[in-house]
């Protein structure tokens, strides 16, 4: 981060202690006064002391994988996990200093949601969101989702994303994942296709409607901005279809797919259950091309990078 007056910051903590402390009133406070400091610097020194050691550094997936390229064993893990879900219970949560979400939430959150979609893949019956084994680390990851609302419509990234990384060798593993890691996120991202409840789209609307109260560029709802961000980044998605998918069923040629995003931004902007009418029009004339393109989107698409998770998720589900 440059700052306004040239100095630079590059450590992470130290940056969320700089924000808190140049604006404190923005939003609500990281290191609250209320709060004893040494009870969140607990939170985040923890974090280093309960995290595997001896792992592969990665951006993106980190404390994974041994030296040699191959997942850490299944029992260093749980070891893992049931210390961090330990941890939150000494301060009776659902946050990691109680009931406030603070800067000790920063320091654990990009690892704990990675974790969240990638360990499922590498272990059989490994789940850190397990309201059973876990049940403090349960309620965090509800917490997270449900009661801080930039974190859950903008910065988290999805499970399928962190998953992908998972067979690309430079992500702090050596590109030799185990079949069966491929064969268990097919059955993973099959399950995240599932539709909303009535009750869980009410839920993440009112979510948003926070979310988007103090943010008068972002739209009404997350389908609706996937709508937005699928037609102010139209070129460049042509483009990278046209590189991608030359020999597919998906393009015949621009014009074909610019009518096929139209009609799935149309979709995306129906404000009832996928208009009924509208739903039957695009099966008779091209509801494999939408299904196709929609799919495509999903597989090209990294969460937060290019939208917010709630948003992404409407393209699995079309």
């Amino acid at each position: 981060m440059k700052w306004e007056d040239g100095s630079t910051q590059s450590e992470s903590m130290d940056l969320v202690r700089e924000i808190d402390r140049r604006y404190p009133d923005v939003g609500e406070r990281l290191y609250p006064d209320d709060i004893q400091s040494e009870v969140i610097n607990k939170g985040e020194r923890a974090f280093k002391n309960i995290f595997p050691k001896r792992s592969r550094p990665s951006s993106r997936a980190a404390f994974l994988f041994r030296y040699d390229g191959s997942p850490l064993w299944k029992n260093e893990f749980e070891k893992t996990l049931q210390e961090t879900n330990d941890l939150l219970g000494e301060t009776e949560g659902p946050f990691f200093c109680g009931d406030r979400f603070t800067a000790s939430d920063i320091a654990w959150a990009p690892f704990l949601e990675r974790y969240a979609g990638q360990l499922p893949c590498l272990h059989e019956g490994l789940n850190p969101r397990c309201p059973k084994a876990y049940p403090n680390l349960h309620k965090w990851y509800i917490a997270m989702e449900t009661r801080v609302p930039a974190y859950a419509c903008k910065v988290r990234g999805d499970l399928s994303s962190w998953r992908k990384v998972l067979t690309m060798a430079g992500f702090g593993n050596a590109g030799n994942v185990p079949e069966m890691v491929a064969s268990r996120m097919e059955e993973l991202a099959d399950a995240e296709k599932e539709p909303l409840s009535e009750a869980e789209e009410t839920n993440q609307q009112d979510l948003w409607n926070t979310y988007a109260a103090t943010r008068p560029y972002v739209a009404a709802s997350p389908r609706e901005e996937a709508a937005a961000v699928l037609i102010r980044n139209r070129e460049k998605i042509m483009q990278d279809a046209a590189k991608n998918c030359a020999d597919s069923s998906l393009i015949d040629n621009n014009e074909t797919l610019d009518e096929a995003m139209r009609s799935l931004a149309t979709l995306l902007c129906d404000r009832g259950k996928f208009s009924k009418d509208i739903v039957i029009t695009c099966e008779e004339k091209r509801g494999t091309e939408l299904r196709s393109l929609a799919a495509f989107l999903d597989d090209r698409m990294c969460v937060p990078r290019d939208m917010g998770a709630l948003s992404a998720a409407w393209f699995k589900r079309f």
